[in-house]
């Protein structure tokens, strides 16, 4: 049977989309994420300890996130792609086998560097065959999705995660993270790409691609606001997750609730995925509202230390999450295939640099103001941001 032109096109897209989705889904679902905190706490590990860990975790992703996104511009991006996840598994399994300090320590430097493989790549790849396939309008619609399915994971594993708890302790929440990132290996091989890879088409190596790939900023302004508002909105709430348990404990739940607490946290996020197709006729004024009402919800939820303050930290890391997804889409618009993932790379190195700034900060209010307040003050830079994004628009909107 013969495919008719229009229908080879739909083919491809649902089979990317598919893969997308079932990679997104098994990357993140991840049983030790709502409770690896508490793992640290319960070790001994004090709160400069764990927010070290955390810097650790970004410092990684700083050292090998540009140099990683030449790589995939200059070799297979599918193969960083499951060669990522397989690093990660090694990391569950040594925090669980000998948990300590520094089995912490070499499993986020392993977490952060198969992160750092896979950052730029995805977006890279999935971008480039829809663009081949004629479907590069349908990127924010289909990465919105990936995030949902990624959220979806989170959630599940955090719904999975209080009675495999229970049962087995840390050893069974880890053992299960460490299959979920075999199996988002084995997705990924499945992914499709018809790139011709820089090296083939040019003779480039990965270091002239970085090279090329950083050129590029300098030349275009509109390049460089669109990297620069990346880590502007990713950075402050990614790291604040992290201390969402510690957040939710600080209410006066009991540990066992934790989870579902943080499952509520996530299901908000997750709407806030689906929402990104629609979200894309935003404007830059509108996603300047879109940042302070976040900013707003966050600290009100979080000063409140009450379960509808959870509810209201959930409705902000919704719009943060939104916010994401459309500042990746400007940015993929204004960058061409042979240098996607270098630059793509390049704002998260940004986002991992400013991430690892907000570790640092939180740690030193947090050694005498309590989580709540520690939320509160952090929601600030984004009412920074969208202040920004309200002057440029009234700039542009001037003769």
């Amino acid at each position: 049977m013969t495919l008719s032109p229009a229908r080879v096109p739909a083919t491809g897209v649902r089979r990317l989309s598919r893969t997308l989705y079932g990679y997104a889904f098994l990357d993140d679902f991840v049983l030790l994420y709502p409770v690896y905190a508490l793992l640290f706490a319960d070790t001994g590990m004090s709160l400069w300890q764990i927010s070290s860990l955390f810097a650790l975790w970004s410092i990684t992703g700083v050292v090998l996130e540009v140099p990683s996104g030449a790589w995939a511009d200059a070799v297979s991006r599918r193969t960083l792609l499951w060669i990522g996840p397989l690093l990660t598994a090694a990391g569950f399994a040594l925090w669980v086998a000998v948990p300590s300090y520094g089995a912490f320590a070499v499993g986020f430097i392993l977490w952060g560097a198969g992160g750092a493989l896979g950052s730029g790549a995805l977006e890279a790849l999935v971008y480039d065959e829809l663009d081949r396939l004629g479907a590069a309008h349908r990127y924010a619609r289909i990465m919105g999705r990936a995030r949902a399915a990624r959220l979806l994971g989170t959630v599940a594993s955090i719904g999975l995660a209080g009675p495999v708890f229970a049962q087995g302790g840390y050893a069974a929440v880890g053992a299960a993270s460490f299959l979920a990132c075999v199996l988002t290996a084995v997705t990924a091989t499945r992914f499709p790409e018809h790139r011709l890879r820089a090296d083939d088409a040019t003779g480039d190596t990965w270091a002239t691609t970085l090279r090329t790939g950083l050129a590029g900023i300098r030349g275009d302004r509109s390049v460089r606001g669109a990297l620069l508002l990346v880590p502007a909105v990713a950075a402050v709430w990614g790291a604040l997750d992290e201390y969402t348990p510690l957040l939710v404990r600080d209410i006066g739940v009991a540990e066992a609730t934790v989870p579902y607490l943080i499952m509520l946290i996530w299901a908000g996020v997750t709407l806030g995925s689906l929402l990104a197709g629609p979200a894309e006729r935003l404007g830059t004024g509108g996603l300047a509202m879109l940042l302070a009402g976040a900013a707003l919800a966050l600290a009100v939820g979080a000063a409140s230390r009450s379960l509808a303050g959870i509810a209201l930290v959930s409705l902000a890391f919704a719009g943060f999450q939104l916010a994401e997804v459309l500042a990746d889409v400007r940015l993929q618009h204004r960058i061409d295939e042979s240098r996607r993932a270098t630059l793509t790379s390049v704002a998260n190195l940004g986002t991992e640099l400013a991430t690892v700034a907000t570790f640092g900060v939180y740690a030193l209010l947090g050694t005498d103001l309590p989580h709540g307040t520690v939320f509160a003050v952090l929601a600030f830079p984004y009412l920074v941001t969208a202040l920004a994004l309200a002057r440029a628009r009234a700039a542009t909107g001037r003769p």
